[in-house]
């Protein structure tokens, strides 16, 4: 059954609820068993705590399915296995005894593998103890490979695709490392990539935690829409200004969390809440202005607002000292569409089917 691009919200989120979650599940459910399945303790029980924790990352990704048109399902088949590779690999550097910055490059070889049709499998755990997970990073970088190998003109987006991932796998890598080094690398990072786009280093860094462009570029390619005109554009919108709102948004509303378990969050870097703000007005607006010049541009317009408000509807939200006024100002300079997602999501939440394990 074709999936074709909508022209408006409500079209977008029935298509979405009707033909692409019931898809993300049903992937979903074939890595759990796998997870589940995994010898190793400490990598089966990151790998469960993964998906578990972390399916609205497939969930929010699988959306670009859509730009495939007949073929959102192979779409979805890379999102989720690509988005659960990144996830798990963000618990194993996150929640592991490891600083080794040469086993996290090790590990997010994984991701450049699997975005790399003929790239040979590798031992991504080399460089840890915990090594047994019965195949299962290799099969998850084998289902993208084999996507993006039927994918047309998927070459003419590689090079692109590619620059993305490296950046994503950068950043993984200098954020994880031992405390006190990470501040340094990450900032030594932003002066080798300065971009000329009035980022502060911890925004730069932000904006290369994204898979949406590489899930924009994929399902484009597999819809059998890729020229370069079109790589290029996409590219160019989606990185930094998108990409950077999306992880803001997902930095924002994990601040109590972060406080807590300790962990790097980049808006703690902003000198007040009111700093904050505007800086997020900025990238909203920013977005805006570049996902005009995208074909389909209706399509990402709405995700741009389909991000405010779906991440600001989460309930960690609530946790946060003065979020009412920051969700209000957000959601108005975001447009109104973005409160038709906000209202949507919390009603999602509500009822959408658990992966509790």
């Amino acid at each position: 059954m074709a999936v074709r691009t909508p022209a408006n919200a409500w079209s977008m989120m029935a298509k979405v609820y009707r033909n692409v979650f019931p898809q993300v599940h049903k992937e979903l459910d074939g890595w759990i068993k796998k997870a589940i399945a995994i010898p190793n303790q400490e990598l089966r029980k990151q790998a469960l705590a993964s998906i578990e924790n972390k399916t609205f990352h497939c969930e929010g990704g699988s959306i670009y399915s859509l730009l495939a048109a007949d073929q959102y399902k192979q779409a979805v088949r890379f999102i989720v296995a690509y988005q659960t590779i990144s996830d798990y690999l963000d618990n194993l550097c996150d929640r592991s005894t490891s600083m080794d910055p040469k086993d996290f490059r090790m590990l997010h070889q994984a991701m450049t593998d699997a975005l790399t049709p003929g790239n040979s499998l590798k031992n991504y755990y080399k460089f840890r103890e915990d090594q047994n997970d019965g195949g299962y990073l290799e099969a998850l970088v084998h289902e993208c490979q084999q996507v993006l190998s039927k994918a047309n003109d998927y070459q003419i987006a590689h090079p692109h695709v590619i620059k993305l991932g490296n950046l994503y796998n950068d950043l993984q890598v200098h954020k994880h490392v031992v405390e006190e080094e990470r501040i340094p690398r990450l900032q030594t990072w932003f002066s080798q990539y300065e971009t000329g786009n009035n980022l502060k280093w911890f925004e730069f860094s932000a904006c290369t935690g994204s898979t949406l462009g590489v899930f924009c570029l994929v399902s484009y390619a597999l819809g059998g829409k890729m020229n370069e005109n079109l790589a290029r554009k996409v590219a160019d919108s989606y990185f930094p200004f998108l990409q950077g709102l999306h992880i803001l948004l997902d930095y924002y509303i994990d601040q109590h969390e972060d406080e807590i378990e300790g962990d790097l969050n980049f808006c703690s870097y902003y000198e007040t809440e009111e700093e904050m703000r505007q800086r997020f007005v900025y990238f909203v607006k920013e977005t805006k202005a570049r996902t005009k010049l995208l074909p389909d541009s209706a399509f990402h317009g709405m995700i741009q607002e389909g991000l405010v408000g779906m991440y600001l509807a989460d309930r960690k939200v609530s946790r946060l000292q003065n979020a009412k006024t920051f969700v209000r100002d957000l959601l108005k300079v975001s447009g109104r569409k973005a409160k038709f997602f906000h209202y949507n999501t919390k009603v999602y939440h509500m009822v959408k089917p658990g992966k509790s394990l």
